[in-house]
């Protein structure tokens, strides 16, 4: 704790939401962020994370990708490991009053033993974000510090203005400024309404759903492409694929983007938990998300693989598959984590973060499928054509493509019983069945651990 008295003695947590002082465990993967702070002077503060705390320096400029650049870095005290996720507005006359924007995030890798460098006042290091990335010097320079990117040929950006959006939720800084003002309570209508009648589910129901796993759920779908199925009159009446929609109470994030085929359209993505409550009272009960975030469009992220099924297929069959795909990825030294799909499979989802492309993604997601197919040709196919799927489970990587989509973790499905796409553990895959988690029974295990804890940490 004494490494944060000093931050935690600046702060009133009463009335600022950044988060309290508490120091952690060190991580074997050490993280760093960059948060962009309109503060009384505009400038960015770097946090590189270090014995348990983020090591903070305020860049007035910004770093910059010039090695000819030397960006005058300030060591201001250090900040709770926490504060990477800080995002938001830090209220008039508390310390650093102004809003603040997580600007980029990752990891990095000391060339050398970071606290002896520190201590002798020369320490390099490997930047591995989505902004920035390489190596870089940090030397002291009188009573302060100087940022210095080394030559490696890396360069991303000309000027910090390129990027003047939330890496985490694409937000500009008047939409973070905004969004206190934004915040109210959504009405709900007609909450006594039957979506589902056995058993009875009204929409207060699913409300209070969402309310409950929201947090849960943003991290896995917050700022990225969003397309919901709504049904106005219950999950067996008629029910539309909702992806260009309105934008009228303003809690949705939208953005103008090109699909594949060059057609532009207007996108949404989750912001905060108002947003989910948003659309389920637009009649909204299932979410769908893309492969990337809205702030890095042509980068994907999340690869999806769902296995369907033919029809009547035995379930041990079904969970043969899952192995087997696990088993491929394994192979490929790729991290893979296991939800149910509310339907008749499983989905296999898999964090990559390296993924320059969505040509060479969609063709990783491709090339995994026919691998399978190949491997067992008499249980698997990569051709979604149901003539050639009998007996078989159709491994569909079709999902991995710019503009496509897959059911969100803990999102609800329109079918009977309003079953729950649910993230689990690996252990649990001979014990769950794909469409037996009820909202229920959601709400009851988020007193678990995450089953998806680590997910973004994965596949770097």
């Amino acid at each position: 704790m004494k490494k944060l008295e000093e931050y935690n003695k600046k702060r009133d947590f009463k009335k600022t939401t950044e988060p309290k002082g508490k120091e952690i465990k060190k991580n074997k993967n050490l993280r760093f962020v960059v948060q962009h702070h309109l503060a009384t002077k505009d400038h960015y503060d770097f946090r590189l994370e270090l014995d348990g705390v983020l090591k903070s320096f305020a860049i007035p400029k910004g770093p910059s990708y010039n090695t000819k650049d030397k960006r005058l870095a300030i060591q201001v005290e250090d900040h709770p490991y926490q504060y990477r996720n800080f995002e938001g507005v830090i209220p008039k006359g508390e310390y650093g009053a102004g809003p603040v924007m997580i600007w980029d995030e990752g990891y990095w890798e000391p060339l050398g033993n970071p606290v002896e460098d520190l201590k002798k006042g020369s320490m390099k290091f490997i930047l591995k974000g989505r902004r920035l990335q390489g190596k870089w010097t940090l030397v002291s320079f009188k009573e302060n510090w100087l940022l210095i990117k080394e030559k490696d040929g890396i360069c991303l950006y000309e000027s910090i203005d390129e990027y003047n959006t939330s890496i985490k939720t694409g937000r500009t800084m008047e939409e973070i400024i905004a969004g206190k003002i934004q915040k109210r309570e959504i009405e709900i209508t007609n909450p006594d309404k039957i979506m589902n009648k056995r058993p009875k589910i009204t929409k207060a129901d699913i409300v209070k759903y969402y309310e409950l796993v929201s947090k849960r759920m943003l991290t896995y779908t917050k700022g990225r492409i969003l397309s919901t199925v709504r049904c106005p009159n219950g999950i067996k009446g008629t029910s539309f694929f909702k992806k260009h929609f309105e934008n009228k109470r303003g809690l949705l994030k939208k953005i103008f983007l090109k699909n594949e085929r060059g057609e532009k359209g207007d996108y949404y993505s989750l912001q905060n938990e108002e947003s989910i409550k948003e659309e389920v009272q637009m009649n909204g009960i299932e979410f769908h998300i893309g492969g990337c975030l809205l702030s890095d469009i042509n980068k994907p992220n999340m690869l999806v693989f769902d296995l369907d099924p033919d029809e009547g297929m035995d379930i041990r069959k079904v969970r043969e598959g899952v192995l087997d795909l696990k088993e491929i990825l394994d192979e490929l030294s790729l991290t893979s984590f296991l939800k149910t799909s509310g339907g008749k499979g499983y989905h296999v989802v898999v964090p990559i973060h390296s993924c320059k492309s969505w040509k060479v993604f969609k063709s990783i997601a491709r090339d995994i499928a026919l691998i399978m197919e190949s491997r067992w040709p008499d249980k698997y196919v990569a051709n979604m054509s149901k003539s050639k799927r009998k007996n078989k489970i159709f491994i569909d990587w079709l999902r991995n493509t710019k503009g496509a989509s897959s059911v969100a973790p803990y999102s609800l499905r329109v079918r009977k019983g309003c079953p729950v796409s649910m993230p689990i553990k690996w252990s649990e895959l001979k014990l769950v069945k794909p469409n037996e988690i009820t909202m229920e029974d959601a709400i009851k295990r988020l007193k678990r651990k995450d089953p998806w804890e680590g997910f973004f940490e994965e596949n770097m």
